[in-house]
This record gives structure tokens, sequence and C-alpha cells, in this order.
């Protein structure tokens, strides 16, 4: 049930955002391009990210969905079996664990971040650029959750059955 009167009991994004297409037209053109357009993190990487903000915010809603993309880009489920309690004892590659404790302390201490963080993401050979791209996914990723748990939209397995069947995997299942 969400907050809305004027949403339905079972609303997701798409409902969220209609009465405002304008707006979200823009916002969806800047998901798509960051989402999946050139960059120097890969699909799966950029979903990894958003599933992960998602997990932190406890955002079951965009969670689901994120993780279920990465997987289908190639991120191994088992990776999250224990993401949101330990990074660096979850079996995400090394390589990305300073990118994910970069985005934690930027999802819930924001305040809190020092150079010490992003030369930590440096140490492990990511470029500026990457780093880039995870502070913005990290940024969508932390709006929509609260766009979707400010609304009051709970998941549903029947959402996820929606997102595969009609919007979700044609927007995340475009070739990189």
């Amino acid at each position: 049930m969400t907050f809305f009167p004027s949403l339905p009991g079972d609303a997701g994004l798409a409902e969220i955002q209609s009465p405002y297409a304008d707006i979200w037209r823009i916002w969806g053109e800047f998901s798509q391009t960051l989402m999946r357009g050139p960059g120097p993190l890969s699909v799966a990487d950029r979903e990894l990210v958003a599933a992960y903000v998602s997990g932190l915010n406890e955002c079951e809603y965009c969670y689901r969905d994120h993780a279920m993309a990465a997987e289908a880009f190639g991120i191994d489920p088992d990776v999250f079996a224990n993401l949101l309690d330990d990074v660096d004892a979850s079996a995400v590659d090394e390589k990305m664990k300073p990118l994910l404790r970069f985005v934690r302390k930027l999802t819930l201490t924001p305040s809190r971040m020092v150079q010490a963080d992003a030369d930590a993401v440096y140490d492990a050979g990511w470029e500026e650029g990457a780093l880039h791209f995870a502070i913005a996914v990290c940024g969508r990723y932390n709006f929509i959750n609260r766009l979707v748990l400010g609304h009051g939209v709970e998941y549903t397995e029947a959402h996820t059955e929606t997102w595969k069947n009609e919007q979700g995997m044609a927007y995340r299942i475009l070739p990189e």
C-alpha cells in the first residue's frame, strides 16, 4: 500500500512518475546514459553498485531488481549472499571492494568522506572516471530509493514479473 491515495496499492516507479512525465523523461534519459552508456565501469559493475546502495537503504523494490540485473550481466549470484553485511568477506571481486566500501560510506555517512576513501579506490587500480561513475550511480540510487520509500511503494513478487516482462529487461539488458 502506498502513502498516496491517488496511487494504486501495487504502484511502482512508473506510477509515481506518470503524473510528472516531463520531469521523469529527462531523468530517464540521464538514467539510461548513466547505466547503459559508455563508461569506465561495466554495466554489471554499475548494476552491482545500484543493488548494493539499494540494499544498504533497505529498498527491497530497487535491490531485487538491480541484483537481478547485475546477475543477468554476469555478476555471480553468490556475491549477494553476505555483501550487505561484510564487503570484505563477500565473494565480490577484490578490485570492487574498495569501490563498494566508498559507496557504502557515501550512502550511510556522506559527511565523513575523506581523501583516504578515494585513495583506497585509486590504489585498487581504478581511475578517476570510474570513481566518478560509482559516485553518480550511488547518488542516483540514493535518490530513487528515497523516492520509492517516500511514496510507500513496497516490493512484491508480482512487481518482479512485471519488471521482467514489460519494462525492466528491455531497459536493463541493452548491449554495452
